[in-house]
């Protein structure tokens, strides 16, 4: 089954308005809330007065005092320049004295219905008084490398490139806008929160700690999920609010966001700003690379803010090739915007577009071709494995094939016609491209596999699903192990109660860890099987065998299928004493080494200087992802991550007024989405080099197609733009930015 583009499991239900979403669970006696949110991004709280909101048709209660409940988790593994472990200022779920950011959570309203709640928040009237935002305050100084050994490098190289580089505010946006619904039961003395998460084990240790319970005192239940990209995959101040407040209310509380609120109070992500700095030696061999970052991690500190710009990203500064040394420096400050978190790639696609650009922008400045220069550069198959500056160590890839296969595949040899053919027609072309590969398959995964009488397999996964086709995944992964039709697996997520402890999906990791402790599992179920196997077989253990979901005794025709065996291991003649009735097995897999998935993407940009617009012509790509489970679902993937790349270079950005804090793009008719019109057909190529360090050998890449979305459109435009004679454009290349830089050859956005 691995290998074969089986069509997803889940979409029958889902396509016919059977999934069930946050929206669709109610519980008797449910109450709704609203949460009244501030208006300003930096103020004093000077009074609250519900008075008018109590007398709303249907009101229940307006909670702010009575919320007592510890800080958010933002605890974050992050030492800071002078190796003290960074320790942030405590992220309150409900603001007291004074809010930080416009959306910051003020009071509570409860009521009888939706409609209700909504009307009771809006007349709760707060007595505020704004301050400066413009205020900024540093939270951390971090630094990696040797600082000294890259400036000696920089000194005596014969090149040297710097260049200031965006990496624009965007938000998630995932198509299911945030939810919870919070219950308490006085009788078991616990809490059940239904939320879209991508992992219930996340959020019911953090939501534990903020109410001051024990772990099994909370049960996390997630429903189908539309979207998540790293921004659901953690805490948020709503789901402690309407826990707490459910057990002060004694009945159950619903709350569901709505996309304008979404875009105040769902975490936002990127908003760094880099000088990067390349040095070469006289025949354009890579010395040196470092950078100097400021990142905004918003109002608040969360877990995965400060990693980014940091530990997280800074990885990626070696990326494909022999770079001898690495120096980067990140400041962190808040600010008073909506606090920044993990979004598809955290930090590999920030850092990839930074090395991509560097090296794209040596080419242009030494005046040779930018894929040679890549080639002069690039870790060979023979090197491996390979330790980075940074210690990462790659294990497999054939970077120099994907970027040649890519450049076919892309008809490079056809750019100039095509270029010529835009000029005449008064516009610019642009062809870009970027070689990648990234760390993935990190943390854990813990499965539990559990045969029934009716020879049906369940398998359980602590990582909840947020549409990338975990059910079919799995399902092809234990078919393949255990010789079963996939009709006969079923798997399960999102209960924290049946799934237990174990790490949600999140940096392409849950095919790796999962997978392989499915492999894990699966042989424990044979070797268990084996032994039933025999006794029904009346033959030695010793001269059973395993293949394609039958056990049979060597040299014969006797033979038994495993899903009788699993029948039979519920039935005492075929166990021995010291074995347990059923079929099961657990299995744990802890990534102790990354995967690299890597590769090379194409784009071929067209602009024309009358209006600034920009479309992307074609798109292609080579990605190798070691072994491949699913082709569809892995090329749905790539799509996916080229979409929000090609979305953050193009047209995404958040933007704040700098007098007022207020967020200027709050709605789809600001902040602009990328749709289907906005891309071409995508050209994929495949090339596979299976990972060493899992035993499917199989790589990350959720985020593989933003990382390298990313540097390859902005690659594109910047030749579009250097042909013209006209400066480079920081991200997003909007058509007013376009403009105006054809129109002022000195114009940068930096």
């Amino acid at each position: 089954m691995i290998g074969e583009s089986l069509p997803r499991l889940e979409d029958a239900a889902l396509l016919t308005g059977r999934g069930q979403f946050i929206d669709d669970i109610e519980l008797a006696n449910q109450a709704w809330v609203r949460f009244v949110r501030s208006p300003h991004a930096y103020a004093d709280i000077l009074c609250v007065d519900d008075s008018e909101a109590l007398k709303t048709p249907g009101a229940v209660a307006l909670l702010r005092d009575s919320l007592e409940t510890g800080p958010l988790d933002n605890q974050s593994p992050v030492r800071q320049r002078d190796g003290v472990l960074l320790t942030p200022p405590p992220f309150p779920p409900l603001a007291r004295e004074r809010v930080r950011y416009a959306g910051e959570i003020v009071a509570m309203a409860v009521a009888e219905t939706a409609a209700a709640a909504r009307d009771m928040a809006e007349a709760v009237m707060v007595d505020y008084r704004p301050l400066d935002p413009a205020e900024t305050e540093d939270l951390f100084e971090w630094a990696l490398g040797d600082a000294d050994d890259v400036k000696a490098r920089f000194a005596r190289a014969a090149h040297h490139i710097r260049i200031p580089l965006a990496n624009n505010r965007i938000s998630a946006a995932p198509l299911e806008t945030r939810g919870a619904l919070a219950a308490w039961d006085a009788r078991d003395g616990r809490y059940t929160l239904f939320a879209p998460t991508q992992g219930p084990g996340q959020v019911q240790e953090a939501l534990a700690t903020a109410l001051g319970v024990a772990r099994a005192d909370i049960r996390v239940i997630t429903p189908d999920v539309g979207g998540g990209f790293g921004m659901k995959n953690g805490i948020f101040a709503e789901q402690v609010l309407l826990a707490h407040a459910a057990r002060q209310l004694g009945r159950p509380l619903k709350w569901v966001d709505e996309r304008a609120e979404a875009f105040l109070s769902d975490y936002h992500a990127r908003d760094h700003y880099t000088i990067a700095e390349l040095a070469l030696d006289t025949e354009g061999h890579f010395l040196a690379i470092r950078t100097s970052t400021r990142s905004d991690l918003g109002a608040y500190a969360t877990g995965a803010g400060p990693v980014i710009p940091t530990d997280g990203g800074s990885r990626m500064l070696a990326n494909v090739y022999r770079i001898p040394a690495i120096y980067a420096e990140t400041v962190g400050h808040l600010s008073h915007t909506t606090p920044i978190t993990a979004y598809r790639g955290a930090g590999k696609p920030e850092y990839g577009y930074i090395v991509e650009r560097l090296v794209d922008e040596a080419a242009r400045q030494l005046a040779m071709d930018p894929a040679e220069l890549r080639r002069r550069n690039m870790i060979r198959p023979e090197d491996m494995p390979w330790r980075t500056p940074t210690g990462l160590v790659y294990d497999s890839g054939d970077f120099a094939n994907n970027l040649n296969a890519a450049l076919e595949l892309a008809d490079r040899a056809g750019f100039t016609e095509r270029r010529r053919i835009s000029e005449a027609a008064g516009n610019l072309r642009g062809f870009g491209f970027a070689s990648y590969t990234e760390p993935d398959g990190y943390k854990d995964g813990r499965v539990t596999m559990r045969f029934d009488e009716e020879g049906l397999l369940t398998v359980t996964l602590t990582a909840s699903s947020n549409g990338q086709g975990f059910t079919t995944t799995f399902s092809q992964i234990a078919a393949d192990q255990l010789g079963l039709p996939v009709e006969a697996i079923r798997v399960l997520t999102g209960d924290s109660d049946i799934v237990g402890r174990g790490s949600g999906a999140g940096g392409s990791r849950v095919t790796t860890v999962a997978g392989a402790a499915i492999v894990r599992a699966g042989a424990r179920i044979i070797e268990k099987g084996r032994r039933i196997a025999a006794a029904m077989l009346e033959a030695s253990e010793d001269d059973i065998a395993f293949g394609q979901g039958t056990f049979e005794v060597v040299g014969t025709d006797k033979r038994v299928g495993l899903r009788d065996v699993a029948a039979a291991s519920f039935n005492p003649a075929f166990l021995d004493e010291d074995m347990d009735m059923g079929l099961d097995a657990n299995g744990h897999f802890n990534a102790r080494t990354y995967s690299f998935p890597n590769g090379t993407h194409v784009a071929e940009v067209e602009i024309d200087p009358e209006t600034g617009h920009i479309s992307l012509e074609r798109y292609s790509l080579v990605n190798d992802a070691g072994v491949v489970v699913n082709p569809m679902l892995l090329e749905g993937q790539l799509h996916g991550g080229i979409a929000q790349g090609i979305g953050q270079a193009l047209m995404e950005h958040m933007v704040y007024d700098p007098d007022t804090g207020q967020l200027l793009s709050g709605s789809f008719m600001d902040y602009a989405m990328p749709r289907a019109a906005d891309f071409p057909s995508f050209a994929l190529e495949r090339s596979q080099t299976p990972c060493l360090t899992n035993p499917l050998g199989v790589k990350g890449v959720g985020e593989s197609g933003t990382t390298a979305a990313l540097p390859a459109a902005m690659n594109a435009v910047a030749d579009a733009l250097s042909s013209a004679g006209a400066a480079y454009v920081q991200m997003p290349v909007t058509p007013e930015r376009l403009w105006r830089a054809l129109r002022d050859p000195k114009h940068n956005t930096a």
